[in-house]
């Protein structure tokens, strides 16, 4: 399978350099988990969603969209399970006061010559066999052991016995006795709603988009037209107190879902047909916003990892620098959202079928996608480093639909008034129906570099012969090719581009 040619090191500083993302509160030493999108970051963000929307919603005759709020009444989260069971596996380092996710650690025994000498832990990564062998070596070493090391056998740390907690070592300080046993932390991010701070006033940041969908299914259905089978699309942020974040914007604690509750008639026989069309229905719009099919993976949910609820679950992974990890999860999720707030609200939430002459709880096909994700996606398969000329160039070769910038509209010199008037005048219409950047200062090379590396498709240069002729010169981010053209042609060339 094709792989990412970018590192994480190199991405986040192109990131930090070209204004995509800068961490949060950096001039007070930031807050873990938390960033803020840049000039160039907000702008491929926002082309990302709106991609997403005109597909998903407006060129689909069954969806409609929703905009619900980011706190709602508490009880959603009770009747949703969220309060009792959002949770993941804590483990403390009594010593260093590291925190670790328990499904994250893993630990082993090493076993030489059939006698246990001791045990290692590992922080899960694409690398964590080679590292526990490592370790495990170099416990043979150091005890002086002799005899043939057993092959390693890793385990979650959520696996470990009593007996075992106080043999395995902190990944921080390399020795026994100091991690917790693995408790339970809810990821919910608490508030309060009015005047006072007591338990009557407890309310929750969302920790995700879909239960606003379903708490409003009968709005929408009795001020729509909709019929099932339709969809309720939804983009909106969502807040989890993550215990880890890492991996930059990969998990953090504030983000942002585009997110789809898929209503279908229930049946058996029903469902595998809807869950099949909407993983080919991402797969094809993850290419047509620049990431290529080699770097998707369908990674289907064995039965024994669903949650209790769910029929199926097919994740769509996304090969990261980082390791293979999940970018969309499409769950057929059945009839139990709906089923667990009729019952907690005492309303009726079922939907007549004028046809059948039938009332049903409809099942739920869901495809939800984080739009940070996806942004990180797109930049790690744009980003690549070659040769100008001699001289090397990091570009990132982004879908024109996405791009922040789609064109870079230069004078050749900015000392003659005549160029800059024609070229200011071109940037003027553009700027009309695109966000396009003017940019005069500097040799042309450097500026085709800029917007190189800030991922913008096109720039047109105006110089002598514009004066003569009217025509321009079109120059393309990834082949650096340049040909002149009449800027009406260079306009309709890129809208076809953009628009597809």
């Amino acid at each position: 399978m094709e792989t990412c040619t970018v590192s994480m090191d190199a991405l986040v500083a192109l990131c930090k350099r070209r204004g995509f993302v800068f961490p949060s509160s950096e001039i007070y030493g930031g807050l873990n988990g938390f960033f803020d999108y840049g000039p160039l970051g907000v702008e491929l963000r926002r082309n990302i969603k709106d991609a997403w929307w005109k597909d998903m919603v407006h060129r689909r005759d069954d969806m409609v969209g929703l905009d619900s709020t980011i706190i709602m009444n508490p009880a959603i989260w009770r009747a949703s399970g969220h309060i009792d069971g959002f949770t993941d596996p804590l483990v403390d380092c009594k010593v260093s006061k590291m925190r670790y996710r328990a499904d994250q650690l893993f630990f082993a025994p090493v076993i030489v010559a059939d006698e246990t000498i001791g045990y290692i832990a590992v922080i899960e990564s694409e690398k964590k066999e080679a590292e526990a062998l490592a370790q495990a070596e170099t416990l043979k070493r150091k005890l002086a052991k002799q005899g043939t090391l057993a092959p390693i056998q890793l385990k979650e740390y959520t696996e470990a016995t009593e007996a075992e907690v106080p043999l395995i070592p902190s990944p921080a300080t390399g020795k026994p006795g100091s991690l917790t046993p693995a408790r339970n932390f809810n990821l919910m991010f608490e508030t309060y709603v009015g005047a006072l701070k007591d338990a009557s006033s407890t309310a929750y940041l969302r920790p995700e988009t879909a239960q606003g969908i379903f708490v409003n299914f009968k709005n929408v259905v009795d001020t729509t037209r909709v019929k099932v089978p339709f969809g309720i699309a939804q983009i909106g942020k969502a807040f989890r107190n993550e215990i880890t974040p890492r991996n930059f914007i990969f998990r953090s604690r504030e983000f942002e879902q585009m997110e789809i509750e898929f209503f279908i008639p229930p049946g058996e026989a029903v469902w595998p047909k809807y869950h099949r069309e909407w993983i080919d229905a991402r797969l094809n719009w993850f290419e047509s916003i620049g990431i290529p099919r080699s770097l998707l993976v369908e990674e289907v949910h064995p039965k024994e990892k669903l949650a209790h609820y769910a029929k199926a679950c097919t994740d769509i992974t996304f090969k990261f620098p980082f390791g293979t990890h999940e970018l969309e999860g499409i769950a057929a999720r059945g009839d139990f959202d709906l089923t667990q707030h009729q019952t907690a609200c005492g309303k009726p939430l079922e939907y007549f079928d004028e046809e059948t002459k039938t009332r049903f709880l409809p099942h739920v096909i869901e495809p939800s996608v984080g739009v940070d994700r996806t942004f990180l996606a797109v930049l790690c398969a744009a980003y690549y480093e070659d040769e100008v000329e001699g001289e090397k160039r990091v570009v990132l070769r982004l879908s024109p639909r996405i791009a922040p910038i789609k064109v870079g509209i230069f004078p050749l010199v900015k000392n003659k008034p005549e160029l800059m008037e024609a070229a200011v005048n071109l940037y003027q219409r553009f700027r009309k129906r695109w966000n396009v950047a003017f940019d005069g200062s500097g040799a042309i090379g450097k500026r085709y570099r800029r917007m190189d590396e800030a991922g913008t498709p096109w720039c047109i240069t105006v110089d002598y012969q514009t004066l003569e002729d009217g025509t321009v010169t079109l120059r393309n981010r990834d082949t650096t090719e340049q040909k002149r053209i009449h800027p009406d042609a260079a306009y309709a060339l890129i809208e076809a581009a953009i628009e597809g």
